[in-house]
């Protein structure tokens, strides 16, 4: 490891010599430099520790690795509990007061996919380019990379007139519910900000102004019970299975070409009795038997709140129209994420953002389509702030067993965040 970071001081300290940045600015891209040992013993630390969204016990003792380094950069410390029914961490919130330019609200997740009865998958350096480990991606390395920003801004005296809330979610891969209370925090400091940054996983040259959001939906069919050989018969009917197929293949052909719009099945179940609970089926049934019932659960991912009640409208009227003989159904719709819709305030994030890279020397960056992002912790803000995400590691393999971060960009996108979050605290207006 000390081989790559070394390399990543090199190639750090010949491109930054050229650029277009003020003497404060390269202070800062200094500090990031000769943290980064620190900085990538933190991210092995905060790796090898599990946290699954289920792991009370490790996200939070993963949110404590980070306390001391808030703690002595002037930051308030907390853990915003939730209550014992919800089953969740809660989320570690770390707060700095100052008196200067726009009040940031910076999100990343402390929770990964991998629970404690998976495979483990510890820190290791792959490469000169390449590290893996257990959520390195999704979203460990986004939040050491907010760690790494924020320290570096205070070595350079960057820091000490900032406004800056720091909001790390314990329960972003399986969002606690309902969510009206597990994220009534973070929308009321929302309130109370400018602007939010979100560090999910990213790119250099890519940032995300806009992502959909997801919603989870249950059908149930009902038919007659009945003689599998009077199948399709005035008496019969067609049973439940026929018209859920009809059903959700009339979404298919009917939604599909609506842009931005997915829905997914992931979940389908028939027989003559279905014993429905929250998040699984049983069935039972017989192949010489018209089934008396069927289960389909999925989820419909949409851009915006108008798109989302169309959505919705759609294909209740599939459902309950045209039915074949013999059947009925009904739908039922979960709110999940809402979406964070596009907006003319987060493009002017977006031109700042462009113009660290260009000053940076990092060339130019893109709107990510919406379509390439699922739903997010920033989605719940985004009506009340000025949203930008995308901004943290890039890498590959998200919730996969060998996700991976790139190391040699992970330095430059620390450097670019910081000095983004420090132009963003000089200024009043955008």
């Amino acid at each position: 490891m000390k081989k790559i970071v070394f390399l990543v001081f090199i190639s750090i300290g010949l491109n930054a010599s050229a650029q277009k940045l003020s003497s404060t600015e390269k202070k800062i891209i200094d500090a990031v430099n000769k943290q980064l040992p620190q900085t990538f013993k933190t991210l092995e630390e905060i790796v090898n520790i599990n946290s699954g969204t289920m792991n009370i016990k490790g996200v939070r003792a993963s949110g404590e690795v980070l306390r001391a380094s808030f703690e002595k950069m002037g930051f308030t410390v907390e853990w915003m509990k939730m209550p014992d029914s919800i089953k969740t961490a809660g989320h570690f919130v770390a707060v700095k007061k100052g008196g200067k330019g726009k009040k940031i609200l910076m999100l990343a997740h402390l929770d990964t996919v991998f629970e404690p009865d998976m495979p483990s998958n510890p820190f290791k350096i792959l490469n000169d380019s390449t590290a893996t480990g257990q959520g390195i991606l999704d979203d460990k390395g986004g939040v050491v990379l907010v760690v790494a920003a924020l320290e570096a801004l205070n070595k350079a005296g960057a820091l000490k007139d900032a406004n800056i809330t720091v909001y790390f979610t314990g329960d972003e891969e399986v969002g606690g519910i309902p969510s009206v209370i597990t994220r009534a925090d973070v929308i009321e400091k929302a309130k109370q900000h400018d602007v939010a940054l979100s560090f999910e996983g990213g790119q250099i040259n890519k940032v995300t102004t806009s992502r959909r959001g997801a919603d989870n939906w249950r059908l149930f069919v009902y038919g007659k019970q009945a003689h599998s050989s009077g199948i399709f018969s005035e008496k019969a009917g067609y049973g439940a299975i026929y018209e859920a197929v009809r059903i959700i293949d009339s979404f298919r052909t009917g939604l599909s070409a609506l842009p931005y719009l997915t829905f997914n099945p992931g979940l389908f179940a028939g027989g003559t009795t279905v014993i429905d609970s929250v998040d699984n089926v049983k069935v039972y049934g017989k192949d010489n038997i018209i089934a008396s019932k069927t289960t389909v659960m999925g989820d419909v991912r949409f851009l915006g709140e108008k798109q989302r009640a169309e959505v919705r409208t759609l294909m209740k009227n599939i459902v309950i129209n045209n039915n074949l003989n013999g059947t009925n159904a009904e739908i039922f719709f979960n709110d999940g994420i809402p979406s964070m819709e596009p907006k003319e305030g987060n493009k002017k994030l977006f031109l700042e953002i462009n113009k660290v890279n260009a000053d940076m020397g990092l060339g130019e960056v893109l709107e990510n389509d919406p379509m390439e992002r699922g739903a997010g912790d920033i989605s719940f803000i985004a009506d009340y702030i000025l949203s930008i995400d995308g901004l943290g590691p890039s890498g590959a393999g998200s919730h996969a067993p060998g996700e991976t971060i790139n190391t040699k960009q992970y330095p430059l996108l620390i450097q670019r965040a910081a000095i983004f979050i420090f132009r963003l605290s000089q200024k009043k207006d955008l």
